[in-house]
């Protein structure tokens, strides 16, 4: 009988481990408290303290305070008396005080332990000669007893991370910290709280205050919810402190000063009251705290803090409080937690667009991926939300239940407008600016400047007396928006209540300051109702069909500072290759009697301008910024304008600009981009003026044959003089230019005498530049050596690229590019810091490059390179290399595995065959001895366990075999790959499931007899789709990934969404796009290894990626049918990789027979197919092919397995 009961006790910590420091200090026991320490559980640290004979009164007290005992049994346990009083201490608590124990057997046999025999045996006798026969008897019964209990078996897990994982989520369940079901849609909360951890660093004595702060809606209070359930049992006094504790302490109080000291007092009473759980405590002063707490160990929230009074009060100093205190401040403004000298903040980020389609799943359809058929609607929805925990949840809620067609009812709503419960829980941080100067900023970014850089910004609002750098400021420290690389960000739903604000302000859209909205706009411009409050118009033209605007449309917009009229699809519609597709450009009406816009402007952007000319009475001197993409201008104004202030010029695309203004007055312009002005002659001579110009893009104005001669811009970084077709002398404007680009241009030489020693960036790509025998040899003399990247481009005459190109330590990037007669690099020679090595079309070069081993991307398409050599091992940081086309090449080593980064294409590669992968004997032996001394398999799967995003993201072979027999390419033991693409129309025979047409669904597949017993539930999955045309500068990119419910006998199911597979090709054919998949059987998805899931339906989900205005992907995509195959861990191969076939067990040490004998299965697949048919008396409406004994491989995961033991 227990004399006292375990939930009464005031336990000091939460574990306490017994051990064997000689076998498991610095392995099983690090990585074991790590993951406590992560999961917020408190162990006790030994700190390797000096033992000795008896047991030290320390190491007693700390095992009579901990709630469980983990004791870990070990070769060497039993060879330790300081061990054996441990356990027969931990034995004593559990009778006494109803302790619990969790054995563990680290790499022993339990029935050894418990029956003191084998080497563990041996090694108890011997340390029992050295005591008395009752001392020995105690120690043996303490051995039994605590060996009979149910515990973990190392022999039985695949690896150390997983069965850790157990033991610590089943402490968490024994001490009932199980995350509160409150939150269990809140998807990657338990990161939240291993990054917590961290900062909390609750090992420390020392009275610690940390800050979670995040924007509105992100999650911080639920976040701090489940750290206060976790950590309240391990304080003496704990309180959560929210909004409405706060309210109800001060209602009484409502019309007192802010620092009245008796609404203080009141406050912190209610405080102690609540912390102390006593009532009526009297105080008389503020000192009071420190009073009462500084010899009590306390916990802390104040959440939705936005009161320095309430800080002040209750939690102004750590000395008020007892060591190991922790203090949490909950906030969406990070000037408070600065102010109170707070260094340990948590930022609550946004999730990712994967967790947050997920989390959006959960709360509407309660799974973790949408419905078939509804994945692209719930992705969009999710986007609505842009990603902001709250809005998912809110979205979620109120989706839950509809069909199909009553979401796509109201996606038109969701797009248009804010929710009302976000946007009043946005609205709150909104309305909690106190200077009425940030509010305003808030409304520009909102309506005008998301995404601007920060200095522009600032130049735009210089004179507008909102004290802008102090406004940004305080926007990012309360979280409304983020400045990242120099550019302000704004959560979409944010932006969206500020104009939602702005709409407010009149039923009439001229009497608001700012109008985004097309209809509005539009009315506005015909019917002239503009006024003088109206401060920024932004149009997207995409989103009308014509633009009438009235001849005195801005006459009484005289306030005007921002005017926007853009085209976001401009170029897209001109890169369409279907004229059936292309959007009809919008007209423009301009009366005749249009001549006026506002003076005070200070960013003017007019896409496909109509007119030649601006208005006559136009007045630039106010401009900062002036964008006329696309016009019709044929010149912009006449005469010479004060324009200081000016920054930026952009006329690109004007094809019928003839002339450019004087400039003369622009002195502080910084940029001036005229490229693809095809009718340009020349530029002013006013351009010697401009001192401070840093870039001039003229790039595409095929008709200016000079520039000016003879003057030196200081400020000029970057000259782009790409596609000057008639400039045939090279311009002396500066000896600053860092970046010089003169492709296609009928400049012949670079003068002697030019000094251009700041350069870092040259591309010549002309073949009247390259004379002489020796073309890089006099160009390499004038170079500075500190050059970072160089492009050259059609050099007949170049044979051997020279060796002094050792001599640019500082080369980045080297492109060398359709030198038809090259045939030699240098050796001997390395590059360090060289990432992008380009040799692409150098069609005699038949070695392969070797003056870098720190090259990162490695493009040698259409080269003569013959063999991929077996020192391709060295290039330890390649991603990316590509041989396409490559008609020579005839062979790949294997050690191009090691290379556990890289993405390879090998299409159009004609003497590239199957044979070509597999080497000799001798080299596959040693290249996959390599994989598995280097990447072992199981360190792999335990990254992929703890980090599966990681997978897909970090590693991955990906290979285009585009001429070569699928069949035999997925039969090759050699070839290990995470995705693969290949040509063909149907899928392979190997894909032993497969769709009856094209459709999506496959159902009733049996499971292997291994496959929910693995780490992973591994398959291969191949889709056949064709592509009806090439978008142009571009090819055909797609997502791929296969959802997957598991279902047993009794219609039980769960369900698990496969990771996601990105493919890309520039080929229109029909394709086979393979994938390996896997999910690991761990976190939400554990059940599917405790279930007794016999069969698997899949459904394959396949969408193309648009990729911008650069790549308009505007071809068709028809889907002709799928296949899978599932995967066991039993290939040759992958089997001497990693040896491990047996599946986790939670083993009961009552029994001898403690280890699972799970017996390697290579029966035939169509054996166990028809045997499971029979079993549950399904229909399998499932195409079978024809199968023969599995021939399974490593797939896509080798690469993850090739990564160490986290």
């Amino acid at each position: 009988m227990a004399s006292s009961s375990s939930s009464s006790r005031n336990w000091v910590y939460d574990v306490f481990p017994s051990f064997s420091g000689e076998d498991v200090r610095v392995t099983f026991l690090s990585h074991f408290l790590k993951e406590l320490d992560r999961k917020l559980i408190i162990s006790f640290k030994d700190n390797e303290i000096e033992r000795s004979q008896s047991l030290d009164p320390e190491l007693k007290q700390a095992i009579r305070t901990s709630r469980i005992a983990v004791v870990v049994f070990s070769e060497k346990y039993a060879s330790s008396s300081w061990c054996l009083d441990e356990l027969l201490e931990i034995v004593n608590c559990k009778e006494e005080l109803d302790q619990l124990i969790i054995p563990v057997f680290y790499g022993l046999d339990p029935s050894h332990v418990r029956k003191q025999t084998g080497n563990f045996g041996e090694a108890f006798a011997k340390t029992c000669q050295r005591k008395t026969e009752d001392e020995s008897k105690l120690w043996r019964q303490s051995l039994t007893d605590v060996a009979s209990l149910l515990g973990y078996h190392s022999q039985n897990w695949p690896n150390e991370a997983k069965m850790i994982e157990a033991i610590a989520n089943d402490i968490l369940a024994k001490l009932n910290l199980a995350p509160s079901k409150d939150f269990e849609d809140f998807v990657g909360m338990e990161d939240h709280i291993a990054n917590m951890s961290v900062l909390l660093h609750l090992e420390s004595d020392e009275v610690r205050m940390v800050g979670i702060w995040g924007t509105s809606g992100s999650g911080k209070t639920s976040i701090a919810r489940v750290l206060y359930n976790q950590l309240s049992r391990q304080f003496q006094g704990r309180i959560f402190i929210d909004r409405a504790f706060v309210s109800k302490s001060l209602e009484i109080y409502k019309s007192a000063n802010p620092d009245d000291y008796n609404m203080k007092l009141h406050l912190l009473r209610n405080f102690l009251s609540e912390i102390l759980d006593k009532k009526d405590i009297r105080i008389s002063c503020l000192g009071a705290v420190e009073e009462r707490l500084k010899h009590q160990k306390v916990l802390i929230f104040i959440d939705d803090l936005d009161d320095q009074v309430v800080l002040d009060t209750l939690v102004g100093q750590t000395q008020w409080f007892g060591s190991g205190s922790r203090i949490i401040l909950v906030t969406k403004d990070k000037h408070f937690l600065r102010a109170h000298g707070i260094d340990h903040i948590y930022e609550v980020c946004l999730p990712s667009q994967k967790l947050a389609l997920e989390m959006f799943s959960r709360y509407a359809f309660r799974q973790n991926f949408p419905p078939d058929g509804l994945i692209e609607l719930a992705s969009e929805v999710a986007l609505c939300a842009g990603n902001l925990p709250l809005g998912l949840k809110v979205l979620g809620s109120y989706l839950r239940g509809r069909d199909k067609e009553d979401l796509m009812d109201m996606l038109p709503r969701l797009r248009n407008g804010l929710d009302g419960k976000i946007e009043k829980t946005l609205r709150l941080s909104y309305d909690g600016l106190n200077d009425k100067k940030d509010k305003a900023i808030l409304r520009h970014i909102a309506c005008l400047f998301n995404g601007e850089k920060v200095s522009n910004i600032k130049l735009l609002l210089a004179h507008s007396g909102l004290d802008v750098n102090i406004g940004l400021k305080n926007l990012v420290e309360k979280s409304l928006i983020y400045v990242r690389e120099g550019i302000v960000e704004m959560h979409s739903l944010l932006q969206e209540m500020g104009k939602e604000i702005v709409r407010a302000q009149s039923n009439e859209p001229g009497e608001r300051e700012f109008l985004m909205d097309s209809k509005d706009i539009c009315d506005l411009l015909e019917d002239n109702t503009g006024t003088k409050k109206i401060i920024g118009i932004s149009l997207d033209m995409d989103e009308t069909d014509e633009l009438r605007i009235h001849e005195s449309a801005f006459k009484e917009m005289r306030n005007l500072l921002f005017l926007e009229i853009y085209t976001k699809e401009w170029y897209q519609q001109r890169l369409t290759t279907r004229k059936s597709d292309q959007k009809k450009e919008v007209r423009w009406h301009l009366p005749e009697g249009f001549d006026y816009l506002p003076h005070k402007l200070r960013l003017l952007r007019l896409d496909d301008y109509p007119r030649r000319c601006m208005p006559s009475n136009f007045c630039p001197q106010n401009l900062v910024k002036l964008q006329m993409q696309g016009s019709k201008l044929e010149r912009l104004w006449e005469g010479v304008h004060t324009l200081g202030g000016l920054k930026k010029i952009d006329l690109k695309r004007s094809i019928h600009l003839k002339e450019i203004p004087d400039l003369s007055m622009a002195t502080n312009l910084e940029t001036l981009d005229l490229s693809d002005c095809s009718s340009l002659v020349e530029l002013p001579s006013s351009i010697q003026y401009l001192n401070k110009l840093e870039q001039l893009i003229m790039s595409g104005c095929s008709n200016v044959e000079t520039l000016p001669n003879g003057i030196n811009l200081q400020s000029l970084d970057t000259l782009d003089l790409q596609g000057c077709s008639r400039l045939n002398i090279f311009p002396d404007i500066s000896t600053n230019i860092s970046v010089l680009l003169i492709k296609n241009t009928c400049i012949e030489e670079i003068t002697s005498h030019l000094c251009l020693m700041n350069l870092t960036v040259l591309r010549i790509m002309n073949e009247n530049f390259w004379k002489t025998v020796q073309p890089l040899t006099p160009l390499m003399a004038m170079l500075p050596h500190t050059l970072g990247r160089l492009f050259l481009s059609d050099i007949p005459s170049l044979v051997e690229i020279p060796s002094s190109i050792q001599n640019f330590t500082k080369l980045d990037i080297l492109q060398i590019t359709d030198c038809i007669n090259l045939e030699t690099l240098p050796t001997g020679i390395n590059l360090h810091h060289l990432y992008t090595l380009n040799l692409s079309g150098c069609s005699r070069l038949d070695t392969f490059p070797n003056i870098s081993t720190n090259i990162r991307q490695l493009l040698l398409q259409r080269t003569g390179i013959e063999e991929v050599p077996w020192w391709i091992e060295k290039f330890t940081k390649l991603t990316y290399m590509t041989m396409e086309k490559c008609n020579n090449l005839v062979r790949v080593s294997l050690n191009i595995y090691k290379l556990k980064q890289l993405t390879a294409e090998f299409s159009g590669c004609g003497s590239l065959t199957e044979a070509s992968w597999n080497g000799s004997p001798s080299e596959v032996a040693i290249a996959t001895d390599n994989i598995h001394s280097k990447f072992p398999i199981q360190g792999l799967d335990e990254a992929f366990s703890y980090h599966p995003s990681y997978y897909q993201r970090k590693v991955g072979f990906t290979f285009k075999f585009l001429n070569l027999d699928p069949e035999a390419i997925l039969h090759n033991q050699s070839i290990i790959f995470n995705s693969m693409i290949l040509l063909g129309e149907e899928v392979p025979s190997y894909f032993t499931h497969q769709s009856i047409g094209s459709g999506e669904s496959l159902t009733n597949i049996p499971l292997l007899h291994t496959s929910l017993s693995q780490q992973f539930f591994k398959f291969r999955a191949c889709a056949v789709v064709v592509f009806d045309s090439k978008p142009i500068n571009s090819g055909n990119a797609i997502h791929i990934h296969v959802n997957c419910r598991f279902k047993d006998r009794f219609g039980n199911s769960f369900d698990s969404s496969g990771q996601l597979h990105d493919f890309y090709t520039p080929m229109t054919d029909s394709h086979l796009f393979i994938l390996d998949c896997r999910i690991p059987l761990n976190d939400v998805n554990a059940p599917l290894a405790q279930g007794n899931y016999d069969h698997v339906d899949m459904q394959i989900h396949i969408k193309k990626i648009w990729q911008g205005p650069l790549y308009m992907n505007d071809s068709k995509l028809t889907f002709n049918g799928w296949g899978i195959r599932l995967l066991e861990e039993s290939s040759s191969l992958e089997n001497r990789l990693s040896n491990s076939n047996t599946i986790p067990h939670v083993c009961e040490a009552g029994e001898d027979n403690l280890v699972n004998k799970t017996e390697h299965r290579e029966e035939c697949v169509e054996t166990t197919v028809v045997k499971r048919q029979r079993e549950t008396g399904s229909e399998s409406r499932l195409r079978e092919a024809p199968l023969k004994k599995p021939l399974l491989f490593p797939a896509s995961d080798t690469q993850e397995e090739h990564k160490t033991s986290l």
